[in-house]
């Protein structure tokens, strides 16, 4: 059996910070860092002209920082922490950009990009933590700013900022949370097998990859099954495929019923299933497959008024005897059930035991 490398979408998703991929974030800030850049440049001269010299000279500082860290935003491991420093050290110069004595009022709309960068940056959650508080202090520099407010136009002009802060605060919170839902949505079609509901081959290929690279970390081990339905062709051609649509439904559910936690189970294609038992002898891996074999030759499924047997083959490889990566122990697994399949199916067929030949290749019951 080929086993390709499939992305693995469920950890993309979860190391994944906000709605854009790594890469896409990393072009993003390295776009900011450049754009904040070149516009600090700006500032910082009219800035000079404007009587403050200091300022000037802390924005011409900051954008030689901007234009050094895009060009480490290219291949740093740490775009997380270039994020924050980016994003405090941004949301700070507008604060104080606003407590300045000849502060222009239209310095105060930045306030308004506070949740928008957070959030596209970092996501829901730490969007959120970082974005609140420079937005308070941002509106309470603002009430101070106006003076005035005790009169008709100065509340009209605080009330017009604070509805307009909290309004993209949460708009853009809804709209993260809605993106995170239909995304989640999204990976969990794509990983999960329709009939069943059992993982598809990429994510049961993604788990086993998982697991083997934890087994390899923790020193334990788990056993690889391969089961195949026997003559499961001939519940289609003499019930039709909606007859055999409900066995593989059944199938699904006796194998998700009768696993551990943390085992998992994936369907491959066809009538064929993957297991990955974690944690787990030979010995104890045989004796559940052949619980698991006599469960599913016990079970008469009832179609209409047809009543529909049917048994399993299963093929058993174990890591790390039998091979230490996935192609190997597929076509350890895939012999084992195609020799169960020919001594008469209906039957577990675990791999034998290990043995060194002169070229010092493993072979795990024949030559591999």
């Amino acid at each position: 059996m080929n086993t390709p490398k499939h992305p693995d979408l469920g950890a993309a998703l979860e190391h994944s910070r906000s709605g854009l991929r790594d890469n896409h974030r990393r072009t993003l800030a390295r776009l900011l860092f450049f754009v904040t850049g070149a516009a600090l440049v700006v500032f910082a001269v009219l800035q000079f002209f404007n009587g403050f010299p200091w300022v000037s000279a802390i924005e011409l500082l900051a954008s030689g920082l901007l234009f050094f860290g895009a060009q480490r935003l290219k291949t740093t491991p740490h775009l997380q922490q270039w994020i924050y420093a980016y994003l405090v050290a941004i949301f700070s110069f507008f604060i104080v950009i606003m407590l300045l004595p000849d502060a222009s009022i239209a310095a105060f709309v930045w306030v308004l990009m506070m949740p928008v960068l957070a959030y596209l940056l970092l996501g829901k959650c730490e969007g959120m933590i970082l974005s609140v508080p420079f937005m308070v202090v941002g509106l309470v520099v603002y009430y101070f700013f106006l003076e005035t407010v005790g009169t008709a136009h100065g509340m009209i002009d605080l009330l017009n900022m604070v509805l307009c802060g909290v309004l993209m605060q949460v708009f853009m919170h809804m709209y993260e949370e809605r993106r995170e839902e239909a995304e989640q949505r999204l990976v969990d079609m794509a990983q999960t097998d329709a009939l069943t509901g059992l993982a598809n081959r990429a994510n049961f290929q993604s788990t086993l990859a998982r697991t083997i690279a934890e087994c390899e970390r923790n020193g334990s081990g788990f056993a690889l099954v391969v089961m195949d339905i026997d003559h499961f062709k001939l519940v289609n051609d003499t019930l039709g495929h909606d007859a055999g649509d409900h066995v593989l439904r059944n199938i699904g559910q006796c194998l998700t019923e009768r696993l551990r936690t943390t085992d998992s189970v994936g369907r491959l294609g066809g009538e064929e299933f993957g297991l990955i038992l974690r944690d787990v002898k030979p010995a104890d891996a045989f004796e559940l497959m052949d619980e698991l074999r006599e469960r599913i030759a016990g079970r008469e499924l009832h179609y209409g008024e047809a009543g529909i047997r049917v048994t399993a083959s299963f093929g058993i490889a174990q890591w790390p005897d039998h091979g230490q990566d996935a192609e190997t122990l597929f076509c350890v697994a895939d012999r084992c059930l195609y020799t169960g399949k020919r001594a008469g199916r209906n039957r577990v067929a675990p791999a034998g035991p290990v043995h060194r030949d002169r070229s010092e290749k493993t072979v795990a019951g024949g030559t591999v």
